[in-house]
């Protein structure tokens, strides 16, 4: 048996919607998100990406701004080089500046982990088979998985790790 036809309503014009600017607001969430915040200030919509770059002073094509030589060639006195005029450059000396700033290290360990790891280490010191074999041990590591932890946990926190250890040869001393 052939399928009803399912009635279809025309839409009505909404005559109070200013067509315009909703184009230009779907135009404007439409175009990529520039995470960049210098390039991002800098942009200008008008203009397409590779006028936008230059006037940065910024390369669309690396390998054609810096070409790569294929043997020895001679530049001729009679050619003269297209300079670009670079209309922004506040925009490479900004990422230059941001670029030379030192790295955070932003690396940490999970406290779990060095729950962990300072639990192991407290109950069994340096034997890493009797580690493995710790009811704590949920993920079932080895003993080599162990001891790189420890090993991790040495070299993120060596301030505390010696400090651990040597409250624990504290504890040691009270105990004897």
């Amino acid at each position: 048996m052939p399928k009803a036809k399912q009635k279809q309503r025309r839409r009505k014009y909404n005559y109070n919607i200013n067509r315009k600017k909703l184009n230009k607001a779907a135009r404007k969430k439409s175009a990529p998100r520039i995470k960049c915040s210098q390039i991002r200030h800098a942009w200008d919509r008008s203009k397409t990406v590779s006028q936008n770059l230059a006037e940065m002073g910024l390369a669309v094509d690396p390998n054609k701004a810096v070409p790569i030589r294929k043997g020895m060639k001679m530049d001729v006195d009679g050619q003269e080089t297209k300079t670009k005029i670079v209309r922004k450059p506040y925009v490479i000396n900004e990422l230059e500046y941001e670029a030379s700033l030192p790295e955070k290290k932003s690396e940490t360990l999970s406290k779990d982990l060095i729950d962990y790891v300072q639990h192991m280490i407290r109950n069994y010191g340096e034997n890493f088979k009797k580690m493995a074999r710790d009811e704590k041990n949920y993920y079932q590591d080895t003993p080599k998985q162990i001891k790189r932890k420890i090993n991790v946990y040495k070299r993120f926190y060596p301030e505390e790790y010696q400090a651990f250890i040597d409250s624990l040869k504290q504890e040691k001393m009270d105990e004897q």
